[in-house]
């Protein structure tokens, strides 16, 4: 897997200030995506050890509320086992962080594990999951953490207990 970029500080995709790590790749391919490059898996730059490593560092920091995930696509089939490894480590070394993702496919077929190998376990390692792709005429700058009304904003661990999507409420309208 390829990675875009990482931002050290990002407050813009998740509450509290966070860490991003962008993915390389993407077969959604939304109209008028805020990060087209992304779409190609060959963009960027490897993603390996020391990126992981580079990450865990930066959200040790006790101001650092979480990580975010975001692309490209980390559900893509070719994304999700370096993904996953990345959700176990922070799982493991630094618990109380929480994690959200950003997906274009949506929760019930990611919980079905009908995308890749690895969907349901990576949604098994998530708080959150904004899934849905980027809708152009659903687009409303005053949506938060969200780019298009048709997004939702789901707690993943309440949503796989219940066995149906439950909304994150606080972050919803």
């Amino acid at each position: 897997m390829n990675y875009a970029d990482i931002k050290k500080v990002d407050v813009a995709n998740g509450p509290g200030v966070r860490v991003s790590l962008f993915v390389s790749g993407c077969t959604h391919r939304c109209e008028e995506c805020f990060n087209p490059e992304a779409w190609d898996f060959g963009y960027g730059a490897p993603f390996g050890e020391a990126e992981m490593e580079k990450i865990l560092a930066l959200l040790a920091p006790d101001h650092i509320r979480g990580l975010s995930l975001l692309g490209g696509e980390p559900f893509e089939p070719d994304n999700q086992a370096p993904v996953l490894e990345l959700v176990r480590r922070v799982r493991e070394r630094l618990p109380s962080k929480s994690i959200w993702c950003y997906s274009g496919y949506l929760f019930q077929e990611l919980a079905a594990g009908e995308v890749g190998g690895h969907s349901r376990s990576l949604l098994e390692g998530l708080d959150v999951l904004v899934d849905g792709p980027f809708v152009l005429a659903e687009k409303d700058l005053g949506l938060r953490f969200r780019g298009s009304a048709n997004q939702r904003i789901i707690d993943v661990p309440a949503s796989l207990a219940a066995g149906e999507v439950r909304l994150a409420e606080e972050f919803m309208p």
